[in-house]
């Protein structure tokens, strides 16, 4: 269903309805005789039982490369689009599937990538240097064994750590078609060297080069199914696997980190969720403060501000006078004159001048359907034209010839 729709109602089995609503992919309540109504509440994604699976998809129709792209730029200021690749599939995890298998078999066609670890360990032996530190306070008075660190080359790295979780996880998805878990298992197997990474712990960090190039597409994919998406045996050890998304909160900080390396190009510098006072008040509990998602700064002092709503004006459930009055309130914190809200969606621009005032709320719409580069060249239109109101702000504020 889509993830604006009003629900369905449908029959499930008690186990699959506590899986869908412990997900938090959208609202189950039993309405007798077996039956469920299934709401969304806000999320996209899948969710698959033995025996049911629900997909809440985007507004608008996104397919899986749009949302892959927007997931994905926000984690890598200056994520390429050629980087997200993914097969469409009308079932998001056949694509996700099959989008792993492809990219997995082009990163590793040439090998497993090796790269230099460090490793702390005891030895009787000097290798490398000896950490002189733990050394003393680990062994005091013993000349051995010794604390040493030193570099080896493997395959035992970051990157294909975060690799074999990734095809792991894809590999323990229920009704995954029989051909592509058996190519995830085959590459799997390539990385059986590799330490396996915990369930639930942090993600290695590793850092993008030349070296690892041919693992960019790969791993950027894997880090959103890693993130995003669970797989494991639920109740009466059935597998369940869950892949759900905030679109609010995913577009939200697509447009800040795109919006910060737009507005790079011009003076001054961006906060994003910058906080904000909002009334006077003599003890901390009586004051109010504001959050904008990005405001701009010259000089120390703000300019401009922005804010994001996934929801749009035609949306159901969207309030557009409850947005302006949140953004009025941003512009009289903040003593700015204009304020941007930027809504996923298509349409055209719109000026709005607040009565008794000299505050403008702009309506930007940014069309999410469109391909990666187009959004990008929209963002840093919205930040060419952002900037160009704050120059004709400043020069209308200068003093005349008489001033």
């Amino acid at each position: 269903m889509d993830e604006l729709s009003g629900g369905m109602v449908d029959k499930l089995d008690p186990e699959s309805a506590a899986f869908i609503n412990a997900s938090g992919l959208a609202k189950v309540s039993p309405i007798g005789l077996g039956l469920y109504r299934i709401e969304p509440v806000g999320k996209v994604g899948s969710v698959r039982t033995a025996s049911v699976q629900l997909e809440v998809r985007p507004k608008d129709r996104l397919g899986l490369s749009r949302l892959l792209f927007l997931l994905s730029y926000a984690g890598e200021q200056g994520f390429g689009e050629h980087l997200v690749e993914a097969a469409e599939h009308p079932d998001l995890w056949s694509a996700l599937a099959e989008s792993l298998a492809q990219l997995a078999d082009r990163a590793l066609s040439r090998g497993v990538l090796q790269g230099y670890l460090t490793v702390e360990e005891s030895l009787r032996t000097v290798k490398g240097r000896i950490r002189i530190s733990d050394q003393i306070s680990r062994r005091p008075g013993m000349m051995v064994p010794l604390e040493v660190s030193y570099d080896e080359f493997t395959e035992d790295i970051a990157e294909n750590r975060i690799l074999r979780a990734a095809l792991e996880r894809m590999g323990q998805v229920p009704g995954v078609r029989p051909d592509v878990l058996s190519r995830l298992r085959q590459l799997k197997g390539k990385l059986d060297a590799v330490t396996r990474l915990q369930s639930g712990a942090p993600l290695p960090p590793w850092r993008a080069s030349r070296m690892n190039a041919r693992y960019h597409a790969v791993l950027r994919l894997a880090e959103v199914i890693l993130r995003n998406a669970s797989a494991e045996a639920g109740v009466g050890k059935q597998q369940t696997a869950s892949f759900v998304v905030d679109m609010g909160q995913v577009f939200e900080e697509f447009v800040g980190t795109a919006l910060r390396s737009a507005m790079s190009a011009y003076p001054g510098e961006m906060r994003l969720q910058y906080g904000a006072i909002l009334n006077e008040a003599v003890r901390d509990s009586d004051r109010l403060t504001v959050r904008p998602d990005a405001v701009h700064f010259l000089g120390g002092r703000p300019v401009v501000v922005y804010d994001t709503k996934y929801k749009a004006a035609s949306d159901a459930g969207a309030s557009v006078s409850a947005d302006h009055y949140q953004l009025l309130a941003y512009c009289t914190a903040l003593r700015v004159p204009t304020a941007w809200l930027v809504y996923a969606g298509s349409g055209e621009i719109k000026l709005r001048r607040i009565l008794n005032t000299d505050i403008d709320i702009v309506e930007y719409p940014l069309d999410l359907s469109r391909p990666p580069s187009e959004i990008l060249a929209a963002v840093a239109d919205l930040a060419q034209q952002s900037w160009g109101e704050v120059v004709r702000q400043a020069v209308a504020d200068l003093p005349g010839e008489d001033g």
